[in-house]
């Protein structure tokens, strides 16, 4: 491949990604909604079941920031509380586990 056609290829993979970005909002929620559950199926203590709790805070402001966007910015805020959910639900997985 030429030079000119490993460029162009390049541009290309980079002017199509914030589109897909904008609609990786339901995928990453889902997958925090799913780590939630897991959570919530173990052995919830008195460690864990703050971090569950404010699992399911972040993943509710992620759903608003999703319903609300206008703009690229808003999607992104929405996948980054996505990812603090699904983090504080993983740390009370790992808890439940000795």
């Amino acid at each position: 491949m030429t030079r000119f056609g490993i460029v162009l290829t390049l541009a290309l993979i980079v002017a199509a990604a914030p589109s897909a970005w904008a609609f990786n909002c339901p995928v990453v929620i889902k997958q925090a909604e799913d780590m939630i559950k897991k959570a919530e199926g173990g052995k919830v203590t008195a460690d864990t079941k703050p971090l569950i709790e404010e699992a399911k805070k972040q993943v509710g402001e992620a759903k608003a920031h999703h319903e609300n966007a206008k703009t690229k910015r808003d999607h992104g805020d929405a996948v980054r509380k996505a990812k603090v959910a699904a983090a504080y639900a993983e740390e009370a997985i790992t808890l439940q586990n000795p």
